[in-house]
């Protein structure tokens, strides 16, 4: 190692005890390292040395240049997604995303985009049904049910009917409950084994049925990791529970979120709605990036920047705060969709916008979810302004930055 690199400036000491004493998000004290060191600070969180990286170059180095020296290691979601393409790691993970990277991306795509349509007129139908009824629904509800919809027709062809709705509210109450589980695996499990076999039953009945039905016309990705199935002995049952239950969790949360983001934001914006529905979804995405905070693991040692960075070192890669700093993006609070209109000024930089993570581990569904948001706001927005009954007063930073509290509204 080069004897002119430096360690990673620390923020000061009093700085973390004084975020301790205020009881603040974890979020609070990264964007104080963040402002008070740069973009590339070293923060104390435990016993293992952190560094927090949200220097553009810095990301890219990280995330696309060295994935093989920044590791993703157990995923907090791993007692609901099992060994599913979010948290393997090493040659499983190369082989189970080879498998699915087709399904999300250039002609797969075309499979989806009928599914992705009915899905969205199903919502908008309903939707009209609220305009002529003047009654109050949550903004919030009708995303999660539109983007859970789609991702089940994905998956298995069918459309979401109310059973598995009702079943898959599961999902959402065990990625809640993450942040306050207890650290040993089995307590987490047993904490929630009530909703995780519930998600078991619904994965073990589509994989049951998708097999029974034989050969399909036009092949979910069910159908396809059955396949897999009679094809690789890795592909087990469990194995292709594990991929349905990742993709039903990583499919709709995020999607349900970043539309929800997004009709608050219009809210306080109105003349905002004319905006072009990807400029719309590109700016939420950007206050509000699909995973706000990427962990990786240094497997050995390595250089940023000119900084040291030690083998056993946990890096926090944070697009929230990239996303969010007035070197990269001027006014950076303002939701301004106007950045994403064609021939827009933007960083020009790989790391600087980054919603859907960056690199070999990038999102598989980014194509998919900014069809799906789109194809819906295409339907929606002509429909008529929201107006909000009550608005939430924060955000809770889980897996993804979802909004603190309810969301009702009626149709204008």
């Amino acid at each position: 190692m080069s004897t002119d690199t430096r360690p990673v400036p620390e923020l000061a000491p009093e700085a973390v005890e004084q975020w301790r004493a205020e009881e603040a998000e974890l979020v609070e004290l990264l964007a104080r390292a963040q402002r008070g060191v740069g973009g590339l600070a070293a923060v104390r969180l435990g016993p293992t040395p952190t560094v927090l990286v949200t220097d553009p170059a810095a990301v890219q180095h990280v995330l696309g240049r060295h994935p093989d020296r920044y590791v993703k290691r157990s995923h907090r979601a791993r007692m609901l997604v099992g060994d599913g393409v979010l948290s393997a790691t090493g040659d499983a993970w190369k082989r189970q995303r080879r498998l699915l990277q087709s399904q999300f991306t250039g002609t797969g795509m075309r499979t989806y985009e009928r599914r992705i349509a009915a899905a969205a007129h199903r919502t908008a139908e309903r939707w009209a049904g609220y305009r002529r009824s003047g009654e109050t629904f949550d903004v919030g509800e009708e995303m999660r049910r539109f983007a859970l919809d789609t991702v089940w027709r994905a998956l298995t062809g069918l459309p979401l009917d109310d059973r598995t709705d009702h079943e898959l509210r599961s999902v959402e109450r065990v990625v809640a409950a993450m942040p306050k589980l207890p650290t040993n695996a089995a307590d987490a499990r047993d904490a929630v084994a009530e909703d995780l076999a519930r998600v078991d039953a619904v994965a073990h009945a589509a994989i049951d049925a998708a097999r029974s039905a034989g050969p399909l016309e036009e092949p979910g990705v069910l159908r396809v990791l059955l396949d897999a199935g009679d094809r690789f002995p890795e592909y087990t049952d469990t194995l292709i529970r594990d991929e349905l239950v990742t993709l039903l969790v990583a499919g709709h949360e995020t999607t349900a979120t970043t539309l929800t983001w997004l009709f608050l934001l219009l809210d306080d914006h109105p003349g905002a709605r004319t905006a072009d529905p990807q400029a719309l979804v590109s700016e939420t995405l950007r206050l509000y990036p699909s995973a706000w905070l990427l962990p990786r693991h240094a497997v050995e040692d390595d250089v940023v920047a000119g900084h040291r960075i030690a083998a056993g070192t946990d890096v926090l890669v944070c697009p929230y705060l990239t996303h969010r700093d007035p070197a990269l993006w001027p006014d950076p609070e303002r939701f301004d969709p106007a950045r994403f209109a064609p021939g827009a000024e933007r960083p020009g930089q790989l790391g600087a916008y980054f919603p859907f993570g960056l690199g070999a581990r990038a999102c598989l569904g980014t194509q998919f979810a900014l069809r799906e948001t789109t194809a819906l706001l295409e339907l929606l927005l002509p429909m008529g302004a929201v107006e909000f009954r009550a608005k939430p007063s924060g955000a809770v930073y889980s897996i993804t930055v979802r909004p603190d509290g309810p969301t009702p509204a009626v149709l204008r």
